[in-house]
């Protein structure tokens, strides 16, 4: 009776390791869950970053006679949330870039562009946006189009204009600039250019959005290759931001 109950105690000594050995193990299966953790919710959480896609058929095409002498690069970037942007480069002498413009077809990611100054700043200075001012208004065949400028410029040979252009339905974006022209007028004629001349080649199985070229076409302005287009006498689409006199 002393041996069995000697043996007894052994083996729940020995099943009561076991258990605690077993704790243990659970334990630091837990801790290392738990150190790993905030590095798995970092990486959900983080902003996906866009991608070029090399091999993805052109959906646009500019024509070449707008900017003669001027080199143009086509890229088109894809987000893994659907978005696409297609961004047309031109280049001038040594390959200084002169104009950009950027189609922007959002998908399921978040668009966190804020105000269409603060992103248009953004893109051109990335280092250190400065701010900037309205510039008036152009139209084109998608409609008015806003005009930036950087706070304090106005008739400098060499300052750029940007422009943005939101459309709701179907749902895109225009935006980019252009710092061609000796002065505000051709500057703003040579925006106009830019976005008279875009033509759809493809939008896959996107009805609206082929609908909607179809109709900006018939809007599509003649743009003077080798001069500066006659601009509207408006005083809204003047070559600067509307000055208006007198209270109301």
């Amino acid at each position: 009776m002393l041996a069995s109950f000697v043996d007894e105690v052994c083996g729940t000594l020995a099943r009561l390791c076991a258990y605690l050995m077993t704790l243990a193990l659970m334990a630091l299966g837990g801790i290392a869950l738990w150190q790993h953790l905030p590095d798995v919710t970092t990486m959900e959480t983080s902003p996906k970053a866009w991608s070029e896609a090399a091999r993805t058929v052109p959906a646009f095409a500019v024509s070449q006679l707008i900017f003669p002498g001027k080199t143009e690069t086509y890229e088109i970037f894809r987000h893994s949330e659907g978005g696409r942007k297609d961004v047309f480069h031109w280049s001038g002498t040594g390959g200084v870039p002169v104009a950009q413009l950027e189609i922007y077809r959002p998908g399921e990611e978040v668009d966190q562009v804020g105000s269409a100054a603060g992103y248009l700043a953004a893109r051109m200075d990335p280092a250190g946006a400065r701010e900037l001012e309205a510039a008036g208004i152009i139209d084109s065949k998608f409609g008015t189009v806003i005009l930036f400028r950087r706070i304090g410029i106005t008739e400098a040979a060499h300052a750029c204009l940007r422009f943005f252009k939101h459309v709701d339905e179907p749902k895109f974006r225009l935006s980019g600039w252009s710092c061609l022209g000796e002065d505000m007028p051709a500057r703003r004629a040579a925006i106009g250019c830019i976005l008279n001349r875009p033509v759809l080649l493809s939008a896959g199985n996107d009805t609206k959005f082929t609908e909607l070229f179809a109709r900006t076409e018939v809007r599509r302005s003649n743009c003077a290759i080798a001069g500066t287009p006659a601009l509207s006498a408006d005083w809204v689409m003047g070559a600067d931001n509307p000055r208006l006199r007198g209270t109301f």
